[in-house]
C-alpha cells in the first residue's frame, strides 16, 4: 500500500501537470535550484513569459509559441510504452531529432496473436533501461544535458504505461529534471508540426491506430473538439485480425501485411458492407466488418494455420481477394466519416487548411492515397508524418513535451528517492477533447471510457483559474 505522502504527491502532480507555474512558484523553484546551472537557466524563460500568456483563441491562431524565450533551446527525452513497443528519443526544440530508438515486440505478437498486457509489460521492463540509454548515446548527450523528460501517461495499457512512467520519474528525480505527462493521441497529432513547419492551429486530425480511431478539430495546443471516435473496434484492430485469419506474417504487423497481399487481389470481388452507412455522425465501428471477413474466410475454407507463403496459387488468390475487398471497405468507412467531419469542422473554424493523418495505420499508402482525394475535394491539404513517425515512437512524445513545456505545463522534478510503491498518475482511458454536440452517441463504450476528464477540459479549467 502506497504511503499517504505518495498519494498526496500523485494528486498534486495531476494538478500541476496542466497549470502554468505562477511567478511565486517559479521564483521559489529558482531559489531552490540556484546552485544548479541548468535548472536556473531553464526557469528564467518562464519568469519572462508568465506575464504575457496568450489564451486559446479562434482563427487566426494565437501566437502562443512566441511566449517562450526562443533563444533558450530545449533538449527533451521522450519515453513511450503505451502498448507493445518500447521507444525513446531525444529531440531539440528546433525540431532536430537527435536520436530515435524503438524495441519491437513483434515476436510476442506472433506468439500470442496480439498484445498480451502482462507479457508486454515484462518485455518493456526488460529493455526500457537499454532503450533509453541507447537514445541518449545516439544523441551524444547525457542526462545532465537534458532540459526535461516527457513520457506517455495515457491512454494505453496501464501495465505498460507504468513501466515508462516509472523510468521517466526515476531519471527525472535523479537528475532534477522537470517531467511532462503526455497524451498519446495528442502526440500523434502534434508530431506533424515537427515535420511540417507551416502547420498552424486550427487544423483537423484523423488519428488511426490499433486501438483508436479519432477525428478531432485542433483549435490550439491542448484545445481539441472530438468530432468522432471508435465505438467498438478500431481500424488497426480490424487489419490485425484480418491478417491473422488470412495466415499472414504478423511480424510486420497486420496493416502492412494486408496492404501487401491486397495488391494481388480484386477489391471488388467480395461485397462487404460499409459500416454505419445509415448513421449521420462521425463515429467508427469495425466489429461488423471483422465478422463479415471471418465469415468470408470460412466460406472459402481458408486454413490460417497454413502460412501465406505455403498457400497454393488458388488459395493465395482467394486470400488476396479478401484482403483487397476488406481494405477497400475499411478505408471507405474512413472516407465517409472524414468527409462529414470536414464539413462540421469548417462550420466551427472556416479557416482550416490542413487535415493531419497520423497513427500506425497512416503509414498505409492505400489509406493515404484515398484520403488525399477526399481532402483535395474539400479544398484542404493532407499532412502525413513519415511512416517512422506514424507508428508509436519517442519522437512524438518528446516533441509534444516540448510544445507543452514552452507553455509552462510541466511537473517539477520528482523526489530522487521516490518509493517503489508510490502512486503513479496513469490514465489508461483518457479522452483527448470534448465531444462535438452533433457527434454525441449514446454508446456504452463511450460512457465507460471516460474514466478521466479529457485533456482539453483539464487545460481549459487551469487557464480559467489563472489570475
Amino acid at each position: 500500500m502506497a504511503s499517504l505522502v505518495s498519494s498526496s504527491s500523485s494528486i498534486i502532480s495531476r494538478l500541476t501537470l496542466l497549470r502554468k507555474p505562477s511567478l511565486h512558484y517559479s521564483i521559489k523553484t529558482l531559489q531552490k535550484f540556484q546552485g544548479h546551472r541548468k535548472l536556473s537557466k531553464l526557469i528564467l524563460p518562464f519568469l519572462r513569459a508568465s506575464t504575457n500568456y496568450v489564451p486559446f483563441s479562434s482563427c487566426p491562431k494565437a501566437q502562443t509559441a512566441n511566449s517562450f524565450g526562443q533563444d533558450e533551446e530545449l533538449v527533451v527525452l521522450g519515453i513511450e510504452t503505451s502498448c507493445d513497443d518500447t521507444a525513446a528519443a531525444v529531440v531539440r526544440s528546433s525540431g532536430e531529432i537527435l536520436s530515435q530508438v524503438v524495441s519491437s515486440q513483434a515476436e510476442l505478437l506472433v506468439r500470442y496473436g496480439g498484445v498480451a498486457p502482462k507479457m508486454a509489460e515484462e518485455a518493456h521492463s526488460l529493455v526500457i533501461d537499454q532503450v533509453v540509454q541507447e537514445a541518449l548515446d545516439k544523441a551524444n548527450v547525457t542526462e545532465e544535458d537534458l532540459s526535461a523528460v516527457a513520457v506517455t501517461i495515457g491512454p494505453g495499457l496501464s501495465l505498460c504505461l507504468r513501466v515508462g512512467v516509472r523510468k521517466a520519474r526515476k531519471l527525472a528525480g535523479a537528475y532534477a529534471l522537470p517531467i511532462v505527462g503526455v497524451h498519446h493521441m495528442e502526440a500523434h497529432a502534434l508530431v506533424a508540426r515537427l515535420v511540417e513547419k507551416q502547420l498552424q492551429f486550427p487544423f483537423m486530425a484523423l488519428l488511426v491506430s490499433g486501438g483508436h480511431n479519432l477525428l478531432i478539430l485542433a483549435r490550439d495546443l491542448g484545445h481539441y473538439i472530438q468530432l468522432g471516435t471508435t465505438i467498438d473496434d478500431a481500424i488497426g484492430e480490424a487489419y490485425d485480425k484480418t491478417a491473422k485469419w488470412l495466415g499472414l506474417d504478423m511480424r510486420k504487423s497486420g496493416g502492412p501485411a494486408v496492404e501487401e497481399l491486397a495488391r494481388e487481389g480484386d477489391e471488388n470481388s467480395i461485397g462487404f458492407k460499409v459500416p454505419m452507412k445509415q448513421h449521420k455522425d462521425c463515429n467508427f465501428s469495425y466489429a461488423g466488418l471483422k465478422t463479415q471477413v471471418r465469415l468470408a474466410i470460412e466460406s472459402k475454407n481458408i486454413d490460417a494455420s497454413i502460412p501465406i507463403a505455403s498457400a497454393g496459387s488458388e488459395d493465395r488468390r482467394a486470400r488476396a481477394d479478401i484482403a483487397a475487398s476488406f481494405q477497400r471497405v475499411a478505408v471507405l468507412h474512413l472516407e465517409d466519416k472524414c468527409e462529414r467531419s470536414i464539413e462540421w469542422a469548417l462550420k466551427i473554424e472556416p479557416c482550416i487548411k490542413y487535415l493531419v493523418v497520423s497513427g500506425g495505420v497512416a503509414s498505409n499508402q492505400y489509406v493515404r492515397s484515398r484520403l488525399n482525394k477526399i481532402v483535395e475535394k474539400k479544398g484542404l491539404q493532407l499532412v502525413c508524418p513519415p511512416p517512422s513517425l506514424c507508428t508509436d515512437n519517442g519522437v512524438m512524445i518528446a516533441w509534444t513535451g516540448i510544445e507543452h513545456f514552452r507553455m509552462g505545463r510541466y511537473d517539477p522534478p520528482p523526489a530522487a528517492c521516490e518509493p517503489e510503491d508510490a502512486l503513479l498518475d496513469l490514465r489508461p482511458r483518457w479522452p483527448l477533447g470534448e465531444e462535438y454536440a452533433e457527434g454525441k452517441r449514446e454508446a456504452r463504450s463511450l460512457k465507460t471510457a471516460r474514466l478521466h476528464p479529457s485533456l482539453t477540459s483539464l487545460i481549459q479549467a487551469s487557464i480559467q483559474q489563472q489570475p
